[in-house]
């Protein structure tokens, strides 16, 4: 079992990083939808801070932050977010992530409501791979501690 780094300056490096890497990820997520990919790259991101503050600080410190739990309701809600955006867009009579449609609901212009609906898209993706990430890690660890 990998437990947490006895080395002072690691563990304060990371932490001081943590902030940082999240900061980064939601960065990438937010301008991801002005061009192609943004959600999956920022979940992985964000997924990577929670992983450096596991191997860092252990995995009791990191269950604090988010539990297999958490990363199952977080990985729902992406889901949702991404499900019902689709649905919305059905629900105002066009096609399945037809964002256009939205701007009759969001009051603002086609193109507004495409760059609106994508980032809202992005960001259901980003927090879907996220926990699905934090999930599969958690796992390993799991598999690890029943040895």
């Amino acid at each position: 079992m990998i437990q947490k780094s006895d080395d002072v300056i690691v563990r304060t490096v990371a932490r001081s990083l943590m902030p940082f890497i999240l900061i980064y990820g939601l960065y990438v997520v937010m301008h991801g939808h002005y061009s192609p990919g943004g959600g999956f790259q920022g979940g992985v991101i964000l997924a990577a801070g929670f992983v450096l503050l596991t191997v860092t600080q252990g995995i009791e410190r990191t269950r604090q932050h988010m539990s297999q739990k958490t990363a199952c309701v977080i990985s729902s809600v992406g889901l949702l977010i991404y499900a019902g955006i689709g649905a919305l867009c059905l629900i105002l009579g066009g096609r399945y992530l037809d964002y256009g449609r939205l701007s009759q609901l969001l009051q603002v212009d086609q193109p507004t409501a495409r760059s609106l609906g994508i980032l809202g898209v992005e960001i259901g993706v980003a927090l879907g791979v996220m926990a699905v990430m934090c999930i599969i890690f958690f796992s390993i660890f799991a598999a690890d501690e029943t040895e």
